[in-house]
């Protein structure tokens, strides 16, 4: 069976992303890190991605007919390969927060616009919007990081084909507050500060597909503002309530 070298994508290891400064701790030295390995690690993940189509074109140009248990190893390569792919990515994600981007007023409306379309947002959905502030000073990128996580993860840890998602601001002593709240079946009270950990599920990964970045995603950005993330109580026996707080504008 050939393999054509050519056809792989890996590339040549990244160099150290530039920085306004070299110091900062060892948290920055970390998150740099971070990036690197998940960077250039993405890189050949990418090529293996190739492979289970390149091994498929190879046998079907071979005349060798593929039995059912081939099939299944194949798919079974493509599902943990790209449920690495997605790891590393959210990892990437993950280790920029706050960086390589603008600080700015952001328009809410408009970022929660964006993020409506570029999610797949299952058709038995709703998306209900009570947007009370509508400007936040925030990174561009991480407030469409924010509003990802946060919407995703209601919709991806529903347990019913329809749902009501409500996506929630005000103002609180200037602070703004956002909150997700679904209908979904909840998340136990004694694991309302586990699910803010990296790489967190609280379902095996053959139920639900995911990184389980997208909470502690939201916790970084969270306080990487000067603000805190938490699970708030809902008025029923149902549903979830994620709730950010934000100063209004970032602190000097």
């Amino acid at each position: 069976m050939r393999f054509d070298h050519k056809r792989s994508s890996v590339a040549q290891p990244t160099a150290k992303p530039q920085t306004h400064t070299e110091t900062g701790g060892s948290s920055k030295d970390f998150e740099d890190f971070i990036y690197l390995i998940s960077h250039d690690v993405r890189n050949s993940v990418r090529a293996l991605l190739e492979l289970p189509q390149w091994i498929t074109e190879d046998l079907a140009e071979a005349g060798v007919p593929i039995s059912g248990s081939v099939e299944d190893s194949i798919s079974l390569m493509n599902r943990h390969t790209c449920r690495l792919d997605r790891m590393l990515v959210d990892l990437l994600t993950f280790s920029r927060v706050g960086r390589m981007q603008d600080t700015r007023e952001v328009d809410l409306q408009k970022a929660l616009d964006h993020v409506l379309e570029e999610i797949h947002v299952p058709s038995g959905y709703q998306i209900v919007r009570a947007l009370d502030c509508t400007t936040l000073s925030i990174g561009d990128r991480d407030i469409l990081t924010l509003l990802t996580a946060l919407i995703t993860n209601a919709i991806k840890h529903h347990d019913r084909d329809s749902g009501k998602i409500i996506v929630a601001t005000y103002q609180d002593r200037g602070d703004l507050v956002l909150s997700v709240q679904d209908n979904g079946p909840g998340i136990p009270e004694g694991a309302h500060e586990k699910v803010f950990g990296a790489m967190t599920t609280l379902r095996p990964r053959d139920e639900v597909e995911g990184s389980g970045m997208g909470l502690a995603l939201t916790r970084k950005i969270a306080q990487h503002y000067r603000g805190r993330a938490r699970i708030s109580s809902t008025d029923g026996t149902r549903g979830t309530r994620i709730e950010v707080r934000l100063p209004r504008s970032r602190p000097n």
